[in-house]
């Protein structure tokens, strides 16, 4: 892996603390919690397109008990939440939660008396995950930055007083500026999946839809069909 030839002279200095959390970054293995829609997000990181297993996380635990990240995906209604909250009791520290989607976060358009509004009314969250559903680069996405706070975290009382005198709070940026490509080439290799994804998605449109054309700043194309004239009374106001 050319790891021995970036080492000077085969030594690697470290404080427990880092190699602590950077066990805990490396190996973190998420629960089985899907309730909604947004399940099928999170099941579609674990496939080849996407590869979870980079960072060690390919293993999707049956039992809290083998389990560190508690990924709530979807809505958590009141009668699920206890559940919630035992599976989430089962879980050996350390252990993290991310709200995945809008629902889980703040109860989404669910605004009633059955869905609870906002998964950390019964479990504390460490990350937080908007969208309806959220894409799987979203996630990947959250949960890197989520490794980024582990990384960053202390491993006993006297050390995070420390931090919390001082104020610190955690840097986090966005995977794509934080591991943007360096080089030239892959730098255009990148774009082109990026191009070949939006093709895919049919957002080749100026207005995010393939087969849309924007409208001219000062009205419509008069084509003579009936989508002109809808285009004309737009423009108009009407």
């Amino acid at each position: 892996m050319g790891l021995e030839e970036s080492l000077p002279n085969g030594i690697l200095l470290a404080n427990v603390e880092k190699l602590v959390n950077w066990t805990r970054k490396t190996s973190m293995w998420p629960a089985t919690f899907g309730l909604a829609c947004c399940a099928i997000e999170m099941m579609t990181v674990g496939g080849s397109r996407y590869d979870i297993a980079r960072f060690g996380m390919e293993r999707f635990s049956a039992t809290p008990r083998q389990a560190d990240l508690m990924i709530v995906a979807g809505r958590v209604t009141n009668k699920m939440a206890p559940v919630l909250r035992q599976i989430y009791d089962q879980m050996p520290e350390p252990r993290w939660v991310l709200a995945m989607g809008v629902c889980a976060s703040s109860g989404g358009m669910f605004n009633n008396y059955a869905v609870v509004q906002g998964v950390d009314h019964v479990v504390p969250v460490d990350m937080y995950l908007p969208g309806c559903p959220p894409r799987p680069e979203m996630l990947l996405d959250a949960i890197l930055k989520l490794h980024a706070k582990v990384m960053d975290e202390p491993i006993n009382g006297k050390r995070a007083a420390e931090q919390v005198e001082r104020g610190h709070r955690t840097e986090l940026t966005a995977s794509s500026e934080k591991y943007a490509p360096r080089r030239g080439s892959q730098r255009r290799m990148a774009e082109r999946q990026q191009n070949a994804q939006r093709r895919e998605m049919g957002a080749e449109g100026e207005l995010g839809a393939a087969g849309i054309e924007s409208l001219p700043p000062g009205g419509s194309r008069a084509n003579g069909n009936t989508n002109g004239q809808d285009r004309d009374e737009i423009s108009a106001g009407r």
